[in-house]
């Protein structure tokens, strides 16, 4: 059995993350295993269903001395502040899931990803993108949950964040969900085939061809 392939899945703040994530955990339940990253920013309303995040669910809600604590105890694979906000992921769930074949996905903004990929060089770095700065702006906006200066914070966040995308695997534009959904899980799908990830694989046909004598 191949061990799962480690994927982090960044974004622009309204790019859709989260929409994308749950479709694709939703198409393939057997294949995909999301880790829920803590943080120490306030719950968010879902406007839809009127309810708040659930905690353990969307993100562990942790204080800022809780996480610092565990920051401290090195329980985190990475961690970084992003909107004045700390976000971490947990070692030990990433770890189980991945030697039990499953793809793990983690949704993280970029300095936690480029930590993960010097870290863990096999990780796979995808970069979600709505199609146009336009479209981005309209879905922060239409959210009508945010004050016109965390927009303005968010859309100043995603012109850093676009001078990083080159240093991603893959850059995937969400036009349509389905499509987009479908796109994410090729991209892991093939990242099983790189040679990183193929190195019992390797062992196996070196062992097999040096049975072959031709002295």
């Amino acid at each position: 059995m191949k061990r799962g392939v480690l994927t982090v899945l960044s974004g622009f703040s309204g790019s859709g993350k989260g929409t994308i994530i749950k479709n694709l955990l939703s198409v393939y339940p057997d294949r995909y295993a999301l880790s829920v990253s803590a943080t120490t920013r306030q719950k968010r309303l879902n406007e839809k269903t009127g309810v708040f995040e659930t905690d353990g669910v969307d993100y562990f809600f942790l204080t800022k001395e809780e996480f610092e604590k565990r920051i401290a105890e090195d329980r985190f694979i990475e961690y970084a502040t992003y909107n004045e906000n700390y976000y971490g992921t947990p070692k030990d769930y990433v770890f189980e899931c991945l030697d039990k074949g499953l793809d793990v996905i983690l949704e993280i903004e970029v300095q936690g990803a480029l930590q993960i990929k010097e870290k863990f060089p096999d990780a796979l770095l995808i970069f979600l993108t709505p199609p146009d700065a336009e479209t981005l702006y309209k879905r922060l906006t239409g959210r009508q949950t945010e004050t016109e200066e965390v927009v303005r914070r968010r859309m100043k966040t995603a012109i850093f964040e676009s001078t990083l995308m080159n240093r991603y695997d893959y850059v995937l534009v969400n036009d349509t969900i389905d499509e987009c959904t479908e796109k994410l899980h090729q991209m892991v799908t093939l990242a099983h085939d790189r040679a990183v990830c193929s190195t019992g694989l390797i062992d196996e046909i070196k062992q097999q061809l040096n049975t072959f004598s031709f002295d």
